[in-house]
């Protein structure tokens, strides 16, 4: 008996097991297997037989067949996950990491190429991602922007990322900027500050917009004046540091709401130069929660932290939706322990931004 039992295993791990083998070793239907190996089982087979059927497949090293799946079904169970340089940006690729966890919940994997910006390169991988026989695409931006969907792409299902589709024919998620310009502003006016300055972005890219939008909303539901003046458009490379000097020289605001952390880091240097103290003598608020300058300046940066990570979740949530039904990822809704905030408007799904809150802000 023994011998025959070693016999079994050798013989077993010298073939690939199929679902029938699992359906016999389990007690189940091959039905009832093909189901939960599939990734169908919600609301059709209890938690505990699923739970019963997925254990006995890894004991028994079941290896999904991918090409006879993809000939079946005509689906690879793949996304691909194009992005212009997400995936070389470290704080940013939290993108990544949040589509990859829900891909896997889902029971997707994702396909991933880094354009660098380059129109041609992008049509060549999107092209060889679908020879790939990919299900949908997730088409990821670095940053806020309005984006033309590669042709390339026409007719696969497909979820902008971290930008809005300029023709708004297919989904979007970005962060709420409005929101977060509104949320920055409104901690400095609870922490006291009347005269707070908008230290933004020369460049005019959609979220310098939306933040002064939110910075002007602030204001006036507090009831304080909008005054131009207190509004610094700079550029990181050309006089970020000087209109720093201005802003403490001239403006002398007792708050400071800047465009990202990188600003901050000048704002930072002209108040260590003239003796002012951040934190107590004027009040600094950020937008980014880039690690390397938010936990290495001093005192330590409060700032809005962009939801980097949700937006890759979210997006993979709504691309599945697409694919297989929002049954397919209702669990996936509930199990989400993320609590960001979603604004809705068509097909487009805005997140807001967390503040994290530190010691740049006096108390």
């Amino acid at each position: 008996m023994v011998q025959s039992s070693v016999r079994q295993r050798v013989n077993r791990s010298k073939r690939l097991v199929s679902i029938k083998d699992i359906a016999k070793e389990a007690g189940v239907s091959v039905c009832t297997v093909s189901l939960v190996m599939n990734n169908k089982d919600h609301n059709r087979v209890s938690k505990a037989v699923a739970q019963k059927i997925r254990a006995t497949a890894e004991n028994m090293g079941y290896k999904p067949n991918s090409v006879a799946r993809t000939l079946r079904t005509n689906k690879s169970n793949a996304l691909g996950f194009v992005t212009d340089e997400i995936a070389t940006t470290p704080y940013a690729s939290k993108v990544l990491e949040g589509a990859q966890d829900a891909a896997s919940k889902l029971g997707y994997i994702l396909l991933t190429t880094n354009t660098n910006n380059d129109a041609e390169l992008e049509n060549q991988e999107i092209s060889a991602l679908l020879r790939y026989n990919v299900d949908g695409f997730l088409y990821a931006m670095m940053f806020h922007r309005k984006v033309d969907i590669p042709e390339v792409l026409e007719g696969s299902p497909t979820v902008v990322v971290d930008s809005e589709d300029a023709a708004g024919r297919v989904p979007s998620v970005y962060p709420d900027d409005e929101l977060a310009g509104y949320d920055a502003t409104d901690r400095l006016i609870k922490a006291g500050c009347r005269r707070i300055v908008y230290y933004g972005s020369a460049t005019p890219i959609v979220a310098q917009g939306q933040r002064l939008t939110g910075y002007r909303r602030a204001l006036a539901e507090a009831g304080i004046p909008f005054d131009d003046a207190l509004v610094v458009e700079v550029s990181e490379f050309t006089n970020a540091d000087d209109e720093a000097a201005r802003v403490f020289d001239e403006i002398k605001p007792d708050g400071i709401f800047c465009f990202n952390d990188v600003r901050a880091t000048f704002i930072y240097e002209a108040a260590r130069e003239r003796g002012v103290r951040i934190g107590a003598d004027v009040s600094v608020i950020s937008i980014d929660n880039q690690p390397f300058i938010t936990n290495v300046i001093k005192p330590s940066l409060t700032t809005l932290e962009l939801p980097h990570y949700e937006m890759g979740f979210e997006a993979v949530r709504q691309l599945v939706a697409i694919l297989d039904g929002d049954k397919a990822v209702a669990d996936l809704e509930s199990d989400r322990s993320m609590a960001v905030q979603r604004q809705r408007d068509g097909s487009k799904t805005a997140l807001r931004c967390r503040i994290i809150e530190r010691d740049s802000i006096v108390s």
